[in-house]
């Protein structure tokens, strides 16, 4: 036997294993807060059910739940991606966590990279539940999913930039009070239930540019009207998701 058998070899993790552990732990703690899995999973739910089956809203011609459903999957994603995130940074920053996992192994950029993974599980989760509950109201999608696919990616990528910007510069209260204003907000006004042309031509052209709108409105032109790819919207949420990000880069304060 030679000498040092026993001993410990000390040293960091190879950096995937650390970002698979890292990205296990984020999305555990994303789906036992209560408050996460109300906005990711109860209201997106209730919102799906209640408005297909009572009709509250005129969506136009055809069934209710195809208008919902692809503006349903887009709340799901700015809950997620947007608010869940930016509250549970901005409370991870506040108590030092943050702080703290900067001083380990696991690289800055790394530590990001796993919270963004364990986004994209989570609504992963939630697609797949929003989709089954859809189909079981009578849903019919059309369209590429390759162009779904993109949408959803760039919608996570645009959300999650401007949620990590405003929990990385904002006091954690103020990013809770922020994050759920901004989520009431767009759900009135992103075309999320209401189609855009209930609103006024002057606001449309605006609420036209926001992120949830360019989702919302490019997953019903693809899973509704089954048309390829909405560029104009893929490329509004280009825009957003460089902007968020490259900011959020710039600014994010670690304590």
């Amino acid at each position: 036997m030679s000498a040092g058998t026993y001993t410990p070899r000390p040293g960091a993790a190879p950096l995937p294993r650390m970002i698979a552990a890292q990205t296990a732990l984020e999305t555990r703690m994303l789906l036992r807060n209560g408050e996460q899995l109300l906005l990711t999973v109860i209201i997106p739910t209730l919102l799906l059910v209640l408005f297909s089956a009572v009709d509250v809203v005129d969506t136009g011609s055809g069934a209710s739940v195809d208008f919902l459903a692809p503006g349903i999957l887009a709340l799901a994603v700015m809950s997620t991606a947007f608010t869940g995130q930016a509250i549970a940074t901005g409370f991870e920053r506040r108590y030092g966590v943050l702080k703290r996992l900067a001083a380990s192994p696991l690289p800055r950029w790394a530590l990001m990279t796993a919270k963004t993974l364990s986004v994209l599980v989570t609504e992963a989760l939630q697609i797949v539940l929003l989709t089954a509950i859809a189909l079981a109201l009578g849903w019919s999608p059309e369209g590429n999913p390759l162009s779904v696919l993109l949408l959803l990616v760039l919608g996570t990528a645009a959300f999650s930039g401007l949620g990590l910007l405003m929990a990385g510069t904002l006091k954690a209260e103020a990013t809770l009070a922020a994050a759920n204003l901004v989520f009431l907000l767009l759900l009135v006004g992103g075309g999320v239930i209401v189609p855009l042309d209930k609103f006024p031509d002057a606001a449309q052209s605006v609420l036209g540019l926001l992120p949830v709108s360019a989702l919302s409105e490019g997953l019903r032109d693809v899973l509704q009207h089954g048309a390829s790819m909405p560029w104009a919207q893929a490329g509004i949420l280009a825009v957003w998701a460089v902007l968020g990000l490259g900011a959020a880069a710039k600014l994010f304060r670690w304590e």
